[in-house]
């Protein structure tokens, strides 16, 4: 493997973790958004607000990552793509900002009628920014970016169906990760009615976002037949993989139980973007740009994998030990919901 391969690999597992983490993060966000109001809407809320409020932070490191890798390893792809997809590039750069508001504000708001403007804009922008994000990919797997400084169209590249159809599955695919996530949460709090409500939800969002799944191998047929391809050639067997992990989730869900279902969900995800990258190899911008001809001189590469090495050894414990005194319940910014 050659050093530019590896810095594409590095890149690739800092998008999945992203997708992972951040994606669960966006959907617990729509799911604070669907709630509803009065004591149905509060309960849910309040999960949301006890689950991820001591994580919601460190998920978007992996953002920071993508963007670094990207930038400094292939920096010509990330000329192309920030160039011509500049609008919705900055509007889901917007919505974080704002998420990030909402979510700190309707804390700390003294009106009511401020609270609930904050939650509604914590909401909407977990909304808006997978979605733009989707549209980013959707009109890199199109072929809209083409290579050189906003060679491509500011609006055209990313408002067409392709772009909106996958921008909708991130924001289904979040949704389901999320669910999942705070089904596993629900338990862990102690309350068997938000255990069941969230089981629910999840079990729609899976279906949901199966049904986009699909519509978005259409899409890709039409719009990315070289994606499209590779998904159906070396990327199936990881399409089965996430196919049967999505059915185990499922399963599990159906059946009330809900051990393993959380390590599934993560696994259906992983799988699915692990084989859009196997299809879409050796471009990062298919058909248009290789891997090895938007690399890096090697001495920026093997910093890359210095950097890298340093933080698996460093910053990924630190995250994983966050993560584990959350789970265990020794870490915790609001106050747990009561059982019901």
């Amino acid at each position: 493997m050659s050093q530019a391969d590896a810095v594409a690999v590095v890149l690739m597992i800092g998008v999945i973790m992203y997708a992972v983490f951040g994606g669960a993060d966006f959907g617990a966000g729509l799911w604070s958004l669907l709630a509803g109001g009065g004591e149905r809407g509060r309960r849910p809320r309040e999960l949301v607000d006890w689950a991820i409020g001591p994580v919601w932070e460190a998920n978007h490191v992996w953002l920071i990552f993508v963007l670094v890798v990207l930038w400094t390893g292939f920096s010509s792809a990330f000329e192309a793509i920030f160039s011509t997809l500049f609008i919705p590039l900055s509007l889901a750069a917007l919505g974080i900002v704002f998420r990030g508001a909402g979510f700190a504000f309707h804390h700390s708001a003294r009106r009511p009628g401020g609270r609930a403007l904050a939650t509604a804009v914590f909401g909407v922008a977990s909304l808006l920014t997978p979605f733009f994000l989707g549209t980013v990919v959707g009109a890199i797997a199109g072929g809209r970016v083409p290579v050189g400084n906003a060679a491509g169209d500011a609006v055209t590249s990313w408002c067409n169906p392709l772009s909106f159809l996958i921008g909708a599955l991130f924001v289904a695919t979040g949704a389901y990760l999320a669910a999942v996530f705070l089904v596993s949460d629900s338990r862990r709090a102690g309350a068997p009615d938000l255990e069941r409500y969230f089981a629910t939800r999840a079990l729609v969002a899976a279906i949901v976002t199966g049904v986009l799944a699909a519509a978005g191998l259409v899409g890709l047929h039409r719009d990315a037949r070289y994606i499209f391809d590779g998904l159906t050639g070396d990327g199936l067997p990881l399409l089965i993989v996430s196919l049967l992990c999505g059915t185990g989730v499922l399963v599990l869900l159906r059946r009330g139980d809900r051990r393993g279902a959380r390590a599934l969900a993560v696994g259906a995800v992983a799988a699915v973007i692990w084989g859009w990258g196997v299809a879409q190899w050796p471009y990062l911008l298919p058909e248009k740009l290789t891997v090895s001809a938007a690399a890096a001189p090697s001495a920026t590469l093997t910093g890359v994998l210095v950097v890298f090495g340093i933080a698996v050894a460093v910053v990924i414990p630190s995250i994983a030990l966050l993560f584990t005194l959350v789970q265990r319940n020794m870490v915790e910014e609001t106050s747990r919901p009561t059982s019901s």
